[in-house]
């Protein structure tokens, strides 16, 4: 019996009944096979290229039997640049994927790279927004550069996504209102995760592409579970309240306002935000409106708490978001709710050491950034090296605890505020030390520099 084996991270991953509704796409993906295939999905929780080529993937090649197949599905953690473990660069990205697939060659399987899929996120003109950034293309590029084989599962989930529309991908997502669900009764915004439909009809779409590609041996898929394409939800608005208009124009009002939590006053905000707050007794439904125009409700909960995001990203700029709640006896006073958008993000400011400097072996970068940047990251050769959280002043410094070699170095600085960041910027870094070959440093040579519980930055091909 051949084996198809699934490296990858959550949005993959096996779950249990206890973990419904989440559901992950590798566990349906033997309702499609032929008889004498099996599945056997290693898909983890916030796993990287790197993370499991470390722990994990040795255990991995010596499983495989010449003709199984692996299907790579990764490149959603890794680009969280915020993230030091499980951020990978470019270059440290597609370095990875070569050493996977000359690793699984080896033993005599098929290597397929499997793109990343598209996150429930709708830009404010309706189109599915895109999350993933270069990743798919750089797992795109290494296909095409080693003759792999390639499910661009980031295109078919687009396209999936961009016919269901706003309205109804939600329902094939972790999405759920508060009260909805008993395993998430203050309910959960989850628009990278799958639900159990979700993740049957993306395992379905994966199937295809391994039955259609010509890079595979032929008879994995049974044609015939093909045959029946997903039942698509009704095209309904995302919300349930007939005439809601009547709740912001109302003469006649009842209990409390509801009380919105976040985003905070005037707050700073990303445009995928989330609103959360609280409703008085009897209200069971909140509804939000802006320029007159109603944009979606949510559920209230028997605790009188709520979540609500909407399915379309927000425009950047100023808002003011009224909220009125319904309850059985008419509706609530309203409240309102102030805040700013922001979809881009300026570069920060270096400081220290100046522009072509000369420095010691451990330089100390120092700077500013901009109002909301919670962390500025810093990457030299493309590698990700030290984070530095930014003070409520805007300043920010680190030190790398590693000694840097003499030489010029070129220094990256990114910000990052909520799930955007900015464009880098650039410093060239003069180091001033003892030169390579002197006998001050062959004299130490017989010493590692560090132990191997180091946690410094950046990962060197070790533990």
């Amino acid at each position: 019996m051949s084996k198809i084996c699934i490296v990858g991270n959550s949005v993959a991953a096996p779950r249990t009944p206890e973990e419904a509704p989440l559901a992950g796409w590798g566990q349906f993906l033997a309702e499609f096979l032929t008889p004498y295939h099996e599945v056997r999905n290693y898909a983890r929780d916030a796993m990287t290229l790197r993370t499991y080529f470390t722990d994990r993937l040795a255990t991995l090649l010596n499983l495989l039997a010449p003709g199984d197949l692996v299907l790579i599905n990764l490149g959603g953690v890794e680009q969280r640049i915020d993230n030091p473990l499980r951020y990978h660069g470019p270059r440290e990205f597609k370095e990875f994927l070569y050493l996977y697939i000359d690793g699984i060659r080896a033993e005599g399987a098929f290597p397929v790279l499997v793109t990343p899929a598209a996150r429930c996120a709708f830009t404010a003109g309706g189109e599915v927004a895109d999350t993933r950034g270069e990743y798919p293309g750089l797992m795109r590029e290494v296909a095409a550069e080693t003759g792999t084989a390639l499910v661009d599962l980031g295109a078919f989930t687009t396209g999936w996504l961009a016919e269901l529309g706003p309205q109804r991908a939600r329902h094939f997502f972790r999405w759920l209102d508060a009260g909805e669900h008993p395993r998430h009764p203050d309910g959960i915004i989850d628009s990278s995760h799958f639900n159990e439909a979700g993740g049957r009809a993306v395992a379905r779409m994966v199937a295809i592409a391994l039955h259609e590609s010509r890079d595979l041996p032929p008879g994995l898929i049974d044609v015939n579970t093909l045959a029946t394409a997903p039942e698509y939800p009704p095209v309904l608005t995302e919300f349930t309240v007939e005439k809601p208009e009547f709740a912001l124009h109302s003469e006649m009002r009842t209990g409390a306002a509801p009380a919105v939590e976040r985003p905070a006053p005037g707050q700073l905000t990303g445009a995928m935000q989330k609103f959360s707050g609280t409703a008085g007794a009897g209200t069971n439904y909140v509804l939000f409106f802006e320029n007159g125009g109603y944009l979606g409700g949510t559920r209230v909960n028997a605790e009188g708490r709520w979540q609500w995001r909407r399915v379309l990203n927000w425009p950047a700029g100023d808002h003011l978001v009224q909220v009125v709640g319904y309850h059985p006896q008419g509706v609530t006073p309203l409240s309102t709710v102030a805040f700013t958008v922001r979809d881009s993000v300026e570069p920060p400011v270096v400081l220290g050491p100046r522009e072509g400097a000369l420095s010691g072996a451990r330089p100390r970068f120092s700077g500013t950034a901009a109002a909301g940047v919670t962390k500025v990251m810093v990457l030299e050769g493309g590698r990700l090296i030290a984070s530095a959280p930014v003070a409520e002043d805007g300043t920010w410094k680190v030190t790398h605890p590693h000694d840097w070699k003499p030489g010029t170095y070129t220094v990256e600085f990114v910000s990052v505020f909520s799930a955007i960041h900015s464009r880098p910027a650039r410093l060239t870094l003069r180091v001033h030390g003892v030169p390579e070959g002197n006998w001050i440093r062959q004299s130490v040579s017989a010493r590692a520099a560090c132990s191997d519980a180091c946690d410094h930055l950046p990962f060197s091909g070790g533990r």
